[in-house]
């Protein structure tokens, strides 16, 4: 931070709701932050919660605590009390910075935690004080192996687990997506916009943008009026979103082809986006799409479909709109059978990867027996099947967990949603399998039309009937207003699920 801040001294570094930060204002404060919070009594390698939404000071204190050779859990303001309580729990957090707006939320975090600051007016140092009272002395570097973050999963496998990531994951991370999302280094009249919470996807994006000298604009929370207006009237360049998010562009008057002309990149993560989607896409917003896949445990991109192989697949490559892409720099990737032996090209298996972008591991592995994946010779086992091509694009053909066993068969709830997806008219789908004392899991699909669309159950069935084998088809249809999503805006099966197994498809409608 402070090489950028002597280099790009006078360039606006970060602006948002509350003002804005050059390089020399932002690389200042951060140091004073970082000194500020060890003179609290925190020291090297304690963890930090830190629950805020998007802001210009949540920026500050993601780079503040990983200065001060401290260890952020951020916790996502979406989530639940009990969440929160149990990352606090599992990580043994002694310090915690928070927006005084969850003050009533977090009540018990404040009272529970020896070093807490807040941004506001609420018990705790006042984050403006620890600034103007910490140090401008420079920090120690810190070993690339040290720990700086605690990523926990959003919980909707289970509790939320910890992965933990390195100094040397994130700088990984910066390179690969740097090489490989962004097809090389911003330029200086380049901008990021983050329209999705720092705390997840869109915080891969900081340290590209830092290093470069290329501004950084900060949206409170998502708005598609508030996102097109960034973009037509402030001049950002670059954004990731979640599909969701795109959906709802896509709904948009605002949000048009000429309206977001300005856009480099459009990414997109955290869920599959469906081929037609992605025609959707491409046609109505920008062409300049780019898709990156990654985990919890293995910081993204894994791989990356780059821009120009979704032109490819448009203009008729259509197999390539369904692949994740390629593997990125420095990553490897293979398919695995159950015993862990690689299986031949375009056969199905689990998706495995090594290389520096992979966590040191789950933060108390040791107490745990619900944590799912695996770390076995360097090589992180990810639950995920697909096949990968002779080219070396990945095909993620679903969550292992996700897979239906219907009457005997597998049925992959990926393959049925994009079949889904085509009919006219449906904005998203999810599939998923319910228990069923015949078929052992009966195939289910909840289907959320358009805006001013009107798609019916009958004609999902005839669809399906006409473009897929009768076993993949779903035994029930719903058609639904609106999604529950989780923490990180995913459409949130595990909540269907339960729907669906308790209830009669008019509390679904």
């Amino acid at each position: 931070m402070s090489r950028a801040g002597a280099r790009f001294a006078d360039r606006v570094a970060v602006e948002g709701p509350e003002g804005q930060r050059t390089f020399a204002e932002l690389a200042d404060r951060v140091t004073r932050l970082a000194n500020g919070l060890l003179a609290l009594g925190l020291q090297p390698g304690d963890r930090v919660l830190d629950l805020q939404s998007n802001s210009v000071r949540s920026f500050e204190t993601d780079l503040a605590i990983r200065a001060a050779g401290l260890v952020r859990a951020a916790l996502n303001y979406r989530l639940h009390e009990t969440d929160w309580a149990r990352i606090a729990s599992d990580s043994g957090a002694r310090g915690l910075v928070y927006d005084a707006r969850f003050q009533e939320s977090a009540a018990d975090l404040i009272g529970d935690l020896p070093h807490v600051v807040v941004i506001g007016d609420g018990p705790g140092t006042a984050y403006e004080t620890v600034i103007e009272t910490g140090r401008a002395d420079l920090l120690p570097s810190r070993s690339p192996d040290t720990l700086c973050g605690l990523h926990y999963s959003s919980g909707t496998t289970g509790h939320p687990k910890g992965a933990q990531r390195t100094h040397r994951n994130w700088v990984s991370s910066m390179v690969n997506m740097t090489h490989d999302v962004l097809g090389g280094p911003p330029r200086a009249e380049d901008s990021y916009v983050h329209a999705g919470p720092i705390t997840h996807t869109s915080g891969l994006f900081v340290l590209p943008f830092l290093v470069a000298g290329a501004r950084q604009l900060i949206l409170p929370q998502w708005d598609e009026s508030a996102f097109v207006e960034a973009v037509s009237e402030r001049g950002a360049t670059h954004t990731a979103l979640v599909p969701t998010m795109v959906a709802r562009l896509l709904a948009s008057a605002d949000a048009t082809a000429e309206s977001l002309a300005g856009l480099r990149m459009l990414g997109y993560a955290g869920a599959p986006m469906t081929p037609e989607q992605m025609r959707r896409a491409y046609q109505s917003l920008t062409p300049n799409l780019v898709q990156y896949y990654g985990l919890v445990e293995a910081i993204p991109p894994v791989t990356v479909l780059n821009a120009h192989d979704h032109a490819r697949g448009i203009e008729g490559e259509t197999e390539l709109l369904s692949s994740a892409g390629r593997a990125a720099l420095g990553v490897e990737i293979a398919i695995v059978d159950e015993d862990g032996q690689q299986v031949p090209i375009g056969e199905v298996g689990e998706v495995i990867s090594r290389g520096d972008h992979v966590m040191a591991g789950y933060w108390n592995a040791e107490r745990r027996s619900d944590l799912g994946k695996s770390v076995v010779e360097g090589w992180l086992h990810t639950g995920d099947l697909g096949r990968l091509g002779a080219d070396g694009h990945l095909w993620l053909i679903d969550r292992k967990g996700d897979m239906i066993i219907s009457g005997g068969y597998n049925i992959y709830p990926r393959e049925v949603e994009e079949v889904i997806s085509q009919v006219p008219g449906v904005a998203e789908v999810a599939v998923l399998g319910i228990t069923d004392a015949d078929w052992g899991q009966r195939v289910v699909a909840l289907v959320r039309p358009g805006a001013g669309a009107e798609v019916t159950e009958d004609a999902v069935r005839a669809h399906c009937a006409r473009a897929m084998a009768s076993y993949k088809k779903p035994k029930d249809v719903h058609i639904v207003q609106d999604f529950p999503l989780n923490a990180t805006g995913k459409i949130a099966k595990k909540v269907l699920r339960a729907e669906l197994e308790g209830a009669d498809k008019e509390a679904l409608s």
